[in-house]
């Protein structure tokens, strides 16, 4: 492994530009910039970051469209689609299709990832098997978190509940749960939080998904994790139940989440593309603003949740992306919206997954180098990751775009 230095880097909580010195894997020095000898790079007044953070994605059923039908783009019909595809799944065939969104995922700048994998006795444990390879294959460009999730409710087919113990016997980082597809979603909660106590794992829930106001699945949380002592330990995603709230109600609900320290991720492609199907004029957007759950003390963050499948028919897993079209769909301008939204796929998503996120001295050099010089600027413009390492070593490089005049 060779020593290098990168010069004229945008650090953050440095002022001006800074050089870095990386010696074995780790960052052994920063200052303001000087003169480097040998094997520099002129980072030309670049961002470095310690890498985007996907806290929120399913590689298991990635890229299955060949293999579905969408006739009316509901929730119903994308859950009912996968339940009917992932029987013929293989062990390979999951593999091959993470793989894909994977590397994409690492070319857009990601370096830590939580993925869902279903487990039910529709999937069995090939799907697991699968996500635990690409753990292994992977990790010398990114960190890979596994939650083994119950996707199609549990309390009707508790076979999925053995399936899910095993998985955390076999390494889960995380369980989680859809206590709206569960004919008893409090009991539903209560099966993941026992699995997560028993197995010392945190917990997440895809909650709330849906534009009625009413009958949140929050408060029933708030109080189990209060109870459990569980603070800081639960995630959840979608919760669009919350962009049909009055400012009152939504409030209520923020200041519950924010006592409770349960984290909430967006998901602005899939939100977008299921809710508000049975609107013909004036169609809403379902997706809740976590700039303002961020202002009520709420932990936040974006993520691509499914890509190419009935869920979501489109898909990059290129975070920044995302974080633009949120930013489009919530109509931020202001300067300090625009970092709040970078801080969702970096720093917040980050504490989320429990995982450091800083570059110092002695630090490992994991990082990402983005053609933008401000985090405003890389949102606003989608800007392109160009380079980036892990443990010192280079993952992955998109040679900048040339124009050349005749």
């Amino acid at each position: 492994m060779k020593d290098f230095a990168l010069k004229n880097v945008q650090l953050r909580g440095h002022e001006g530009l800074v050089v870095l010195k990386i010696e074995d894997g780790k960052v052994g020095e920063i200052q303001s910039n000087f003169a480097v000898a040998d094997n520099e790079m002129d980072c030309e007044g670049k961002l470095l970051i310690p890498g985007y953070v996907e806290s929120h994605i399913h590689l298991d059923k990635a890229c299955i469209l060949d293999r579905c039908t969408i006739k009316a783009g509901t929730l119903e019909e994308a859950v009912s689609e996968v339940s009917s595809a992932k029987i013929e799944f293989t062990e390979d065939d999951v593999y091959e299709r993470g793989s894909r969104v994977i590397e994409k995922a690492i070319k857009n700048g990601t370096q830590v990832m939580r993925t869902f994998v279903e487990i039910d006795p529709r999937a069995g444990m090939r799907s697991f098997e699968a996500i635990k390879r690409l753990k292994k294959d992977y990790a010398f460009a990114l960190d890979l978190q596994i939650c083994a999730f119950a996707q199609e409710g549990l309390t009707q087919e508790m076979e999925t509940y053995e399936f899910l113990e095993k998985a955390l016997q076999d390494g889960a980082d995380w369980v989680g749960g859809c206590p709206y597809k569960d004919e008893n979603p409090e009991k539903h909660m209560d099966l993941i939080f026992d699995l997560g106590e028993k197995y010392k794992v945190p917990v997440d829930f895809h909650l709330d998904f849906d534009l009625d106001s009413e009958d949140s699945s929050i408060p029933y949380l708030c109080k189990q994790t209060l109870k459990r002592k569980y603070k800081g330990k639960v995630s959840i995603g979608h919760v669009t139940k919350l962009a049909a709230m009055d400012e009152k109600a939504f409030v209520k609900m923020a200041k519950k989440l924010a006592e409770a320290k349960i984290a909430l991720t967006v998901l602005p492609a899939t939100d977008l593309f299921l809710n508000g199907r049975a609107s013909d004029k004036l169609i809403p957007r379902g997706v809740t603003n976590a700039n303002k759950l961020g202002d009520h003390g709420v932990l936040t963050s974006l993520s691509s949740n499914n890509v190419l499948n009935p869920f979501t028919p489109y898909g990059d897993a290129d975070l920044c992306r995302m974080a633009n079209l949120y930013a489009n769909v919530i109509q931020l301008s202001k300067r300090e919206h625009m970092e709040d939204v970078f801080d969702m796929i970096t720093k917040n998503a980050a504490s989320i997954l429990n995982v450091p996120y800083e570059i110092k001295e002695g630090s490992p050099a994991t990082f990402i180098l983005i053609d933008s010089e401000k985090k405003e600027d890389a949102i606003r413009e989608v800007a392109a990751p160009l380079k980036g390492w892990k443990n010192g070593v280079l993952t992955f490089e998109n040679p900048r775009a040339r124009i050349y005049r005749s």
